[in-house]
């Protein structure tokens, strides 16, 4: 029998990798059952996210200011990371499973002591800590701890640089180029 429900399971599990939520059929399943079909599958990230606005910068200014301050990081670097990453959105969920305003992954969620990672005061501190790290770690690089801070800092010092990855070179790019203008 469990030999059974496992094959079930993956099935389940492929099937979702391959659909696309609010497109398998005529009408939309609300997203509480999509969720609960996911968790029955076993799968560890949400399936689909509540759509969510982005903060007011009333709301997400003084969260940076602080943080920045706080750790020492340039608030234009924590604001443009913040942008690239979710766009403001506090609820934003990658296809990686990385979370919140600042796109933190669950392990380094963990590792920062974040209890709850789309509350936006815990994960922009965290970002921000993050950051520091990174800078830290590369004397000052922004561009490496950028790198790391998309690819993973493993990546970076395995390549002895920025990897040549398509996607984390236009993430260097699009942060820079908000920091120089």
């Amino acid at each position: 029998m469990q030999v059974s429900l496992d094959k079930q399971k993956a099935s389940v599990r492929k099937q979702f990798g391959q659909a696309k939520p609010g497109e398998w059929f005529s009408q939309p399943w609300p997203s509480e059952a999509i969720a609960a079909i996911g968790m029955i599958a076993g799968l560890e990230t949400p399936l689909i996210q509540a759509p969510c606005e982005p903060m007011p910068a009333g709301e997400i200014s003084p969260l940076i200011r602080d943080a920045s301050a706080r750790e020492g990081v340039p608030e234009v670097l924590v604001r443009a990371v913040i942008e690239r990453e979710s766009a403001f959105r506090p609820c934003a969920v990658s296809s990686k499973g990385a979370q919140g305003l600042m796109q933190l992954m669950p392990g380094t969620a963990l590792e920062l002591g974040v209890r709850d990672p789309f509350d936006a005061r815990q994960n922009v501190d965290a970002g921000t800590r993050l950051l520091k790290r990174l800078l830290e770690r590369y004397q000052g690089d922004v561009e490496l701890a950028l790198g790391a801070y998309n690819a993973g800092p493993g990546r970076v010092d395995r390549e002895g640089g920025v990897p040549a990855i398509p996607e984390t070179r236009n993430y260097i790019l699009e942060i820079l180029k908000k920091l120089l203008y």
